[in-house]
């Protein structure tokens, strides 16, 4: 396959490699996708999931939140896949500087990559919205309620709700790798969701990769494209 040679010949080549996944990346070690036709959106709930992680919903209906998301948001059984092992030993290699991840899995940590920035917050950690402290998520699956800090105050996933904001910082830092790279690859993610899609207007090299099973509103803007799982590709890359 023409393509995939390339892509191997770029990454032999290059030595400041930024990978930039969705929620395809996750998929392959069970984790559901949000818009597929199984995922989330597409599953019946009392509300819709956008509208039960959402903010508002959040703070008017704690208790149907928490019932939700222990239910539906925390895989907690789910391992890296070939993608994210094969992202860890690229860092190892000194091939890759950064992965930026809309996934709030772990799952990039758990494989051994370093260099992670979280766009969308973690289910592995939670704090107290009164004091600040910092629970694990052990927290959340041991209560059955409402999850609370021994100082009283609700404990709040560490994740980017519906209606919140991107940390500044976690933006910064991913907008100055992507800018620094000298290869942008783009996985399982159909880049529809934003603010995290426009990040990929700052790279200003010309290997622009494009991993998804589907095709996304960038492709024509991509250097590289390939429509295949990211499994499948990632085995094929050599270290």
């Amino acid at each position: 396959m023409e393509a995939m040679k390339q892509l191997k010949q770029w990454v032999k080549e290059s030595h400041n490699i930024v990978f930039f996944g969705g929620a395809g990346v996750s998929t392959e070690s069970g984790i559901p996708d949000f818009r597929s036709v199984d995922g989330l959106y597409n599953q019946k709930y009392d509300y819709p999931p956008e509208t039960i992680l959402s903010h508002s919903f959040y703070r008017q209906k704690t208790k149907e939140f928490y019932d939700f998301y222990r239910d539906k948001m925390l895989c907690l059984d789910a391992k890296p896949n070939k993608a994210h092992l094969k992202l860890a030993e690229l860092e190892k290699a000194g091939k890759i500087k950064a992965v930026i991840t809309q996934n709030i899995d772990g799952l990039h940590q758990a494989a051994g990559s370093k260099t992670v920035y979280e766009l969308h917050g973690s289910v592995l950690r939670n704090y107290c919205t009164e004091c600040g402290k910092f629970y694990d998520v052990k927290k959340i699956v041991d209560s059955s309620n409402v999850p609370v800090c021994g100082c009283g105050g609700v404990i709040k996933p560490d994740v980017v709700l519906y209606e919140e904001g991107l940390d500044n910082d976690t933006i910064q830092n991913s907008v100055d790798a992507i800018k620094n790279a000298d290869m942008l690859i783009i996985g399982g993610t159909s880049l529809a969701v934003y603010p995290a899609a426009s990040l990929i207007d700052y790279y200003r090299g010309n290997k622009l990769v494009l991993i998804n099973k589907s095709t996304t509103p960038r492709d024509s803007a991509a250097d590289l494209v390939i429509h295949d799982s990211l499994g499948k590709v990632f085995e094929q890359i050599e270290v």
